[in-house]
């Protein structure tokens, strides 16, 4: 089991699940809760000699822009490319994945700060980039305007200048236009939970976000989701690219800077419509205090000049 994997103990899957799930049908099982899921009901199932994670997905899920069965076909990809873990069963009705379970330490914010760590992220980035491209595409300029349509269209509470930085938004996206990057297969969603470590690589787990994008958004929200300052950032978009590029740092940082300002909303979504015990308005309110002091702070003008200059 994972060093930082939390178990709620002995559980039992939902009525019926065993008996429709073809590996595990009349075979002994052990289950237990897996704890931390936001949008999921995960499971550990030990069958025998091997274990799995049963991922039982929740009510509503379609408001915070996840397709399920896109999540299936992405996570057979990022399997195939080595990174993600093998998919065992997919059941398109109940949106229920099964997926093999990944020995290995699940990293925390704290393993970013370890020596040779961001050098190791950075590979395993470049195998999930390098391999296949996945069956959507994902943009955060687009998800943010859906996830606010959403908000304001349900009454969701907001914070109160939240719509104050929009022509900033518009600013940043038109310059990161004029060097438009080429979309890879990207998760999207790489806080420091889905991040296995066996030893010997670096697993990448979690598709419900995963989509074609822009490399530098997979890194800027890598930093924005394990709290790397900007040094760090910077030495992750070198990692990744084999050399210093400015206009690439500047590009990570602006995505980062998108990544705190969407999840924001989805957080507000999370808060006016999950019935999960979890804190969701204090959660997207750090999100949104970083990236309102990156709007206000005496860099963005130099970041929006960089992104589109060539180096």
């Amino acid at each position: 089991m994972p060093d930082e994997v939390v178990t709620a103990g002995p559980a039992t899957l939902p009525d019926g699940l065993a008996d429709r799930v073809a590996t595990f049908r009349d075979r002994p099982l052990v289950v237990e809760e897996l704890t931390g899921g936001l949008t999921n009901r995960n499971y550990k199932v030990t069958v025998g000699d091997d274990a799995y994670v049963v991922r039982v997905a929740g009510a509503g899920s379609g408001a915070l822009a996840i397709d399920r069965d896109d999540e299936y076909r992405n996570s057979v990809v990022a399997a195939e490319s080595g990174v993600g873990a093998p998919v065992v069963e997919y059941l398109p009705d109940e949106s229920v994945l099964v997926i093999g379970f990944l020995e290995g330490r699940t990293y925390t914010d704290a393993d970013f700060q370890l020596p040779g760590v961001l050098d190791r992220v950075a590979d395993a980035c470049r195998r999930l980039h390098g391999g296949g491209r996945f069956v959507n595409d994902f943009d955060m300029f687009e998800i943010q305007a859906g996830y606010l349509r959403h908000v304001l269209d349900h009454g969701y509470r907001l914070p109160d200048d939240y719509l104050d930085h929009a022509d900033q938004v518009a600013r940043i996206r038109a310059a990161m236009a004029v060097r438009a990057a080429p979309t890879v297969a990207c998760n999207n969603d790489l806080l420091a939970g889905n991040f296995i470590d066996d030893g010997d690589r670096i697993h990448l787990i979690d598709y419900e976000y995963a989509g074609n994008n822009d490399a530098c958004f997979e890194l800027g929200n890598i930093g924005s989701e394990c709290h790397l300052d900007d040094d760090q950032l910077g030495y992750l978009v070198d990692a990744y690219f084999g050399r210093h590029l400015v206009h690439k740092v500047a590009r990570a940082r602006l995505h980062g800077l998108m990544s705190q300002y969407g999840w924001t909303l989805w957080a507000s979504i999370q808060d006016g419509a999950s019935d999960i015990d979890f804190d969701f308005w204090t959660w997207g309110l750090e999100k949104y205090e970083r990236a309102v002091a990156t709007f206000r702070g005496s860099d963005l003008d130099r970041l929006i000049d960089e992104v589109q200059r060539a180096d």
